[in-house]
């Protein structure tokens, strides 16, 4: 019921809605059910009212046109799925009166209108900005998702590009608090993580002071020909890491339990990583440490290009 000249996603103002159809049809259609009303001033589609976009809209329409989608949400409907759109993230000039509600959260930002983009009708900041401004802000194990996801858009050739932009703009920006480790997230993306979990996965791994291992990484036969894409891996040593989703090997048991065999055989160590495995990692950690340990690799610090595993409380950057 919404009016289509006057909408945006399934969303309208109020007013808007006034105007075109008068005020006692729309109050009717709200008393119905025919339109919702998710925040004062905004009506929606019901049967658009859980979609993204739409809520995004209805979000946007309230802030006005000087407000831009930012942070989580944006990087949701740039196709980072890993990301989540609600509540909804805006950017609005310094100066400007709107405040963040329940669903809504409003962030004062600089240089607003430089990194301006239109997507499906709705204004965001770039993909460039928004991994950036996540990188410093937002749990590295999320980010690092999110990051994998956005380079995963590009050919390889670009994506050494999108990084080094990436990497200006930590350089460049204006509050310095979370740079560092933003440079420390983005030198781990790579693109070819084929889930948001196994990029998690990554995360805590690194974070415990692990070399970093090559990400889908193609074991080869004696000829060449490829055999296995693991998830994680360090070549030089035999050891994999095979983080097993629900959804990727469910009702693949024997299957799975056949290529671990073959890999054991072939010299390869095999930790496999699960769900569980990224709320407590402390069996994937130990695991780890005693296949570097039986490789002959000191992991207490005293071998040249290893680190101490270490282990302290995740912290979420400000």
């Amino acid at each position: 019921m919404i009016p289509p000249d006057v909408g945006l996603a399934g969303a309208c103002l109020r007013r808007a809605a006034v105007e075109a159809l008068g005020d006692y049809r729309v109050r009717a259609a709200i008393k119905s059910g025919e339109l919702l009303s998710p925040w004062p001033g905004v009506l929606v589609d019901p049967h658009r009212a859980t979609e993204p976009l739409t809520v995004t809209a209805a979000a946007w329409l309230i802030c006005g046109p000087t407000a831009v989608v930012a942070g989580p949400t944006a990087a949701f409907l740039h196709g980072c799925t890993a990301s989540e759109p609600a509540p909804v993230h805006l950017m609005v000039p310094y100066g400007s009166r709107r405040r963040s509600r329940p669903g809504m959260v409003v962030h004062n930002g600089r240089f607003v209108e430089a990194d301006r983009e239109t997507v499906d009708g709705l204004p965001l900041l770039g993909l460039e900005r928004v991994v950036t401004d996540l990188l410093c802000t937002a749990r590295p194990p999320d980010v690092l998702a999110v990051t994998d996801q956005a380079l995963a858009q590009l050919d390889d050739g670009r994506r050494d590009e999108f990084r080094a932009r990436v990497q200006q703009r930590l350089a460049e920006r204006p509050d310095p608090r979370g740079t560092r480790i933003g440079a420390r997230l983005l030198g781990l993306a790579t693109g070819r993580a084929e889930s948001p979990a196994e990029s998690r996965i990554l995360w805590r791994i690194a974070d415990l002071g692990f070399p970093v291992p090559e990400v889908n990484w193609w074991i080869r036969g004696p000829d060449g020909e490829r055999l296995y894409r693991v998830d994680l891996a360090w070549p030089a040593l035999r050891i994999l890491v095979e983080y097993d989703g629900h959804a990727a090997h469910f009702g693949r048991t024997g299957q799975d339990e056949s290529r671990e065999e073959d890999l054991r055989s072939r010299g390869w160590t095999v930790v496999r990583a699960g769900a569980d495995d990224l709320h407590d990692i402390a069996r994937v950690e130990r695991e780890l440490h005693e296949a570097f340990v039986a490789r002959g690799i000191d992991l207490t610090g005293r071998t040249a290009g290893c680190w101490r595993p270490r282990r302290h409380r995740e912290r979420r950057v400000s």
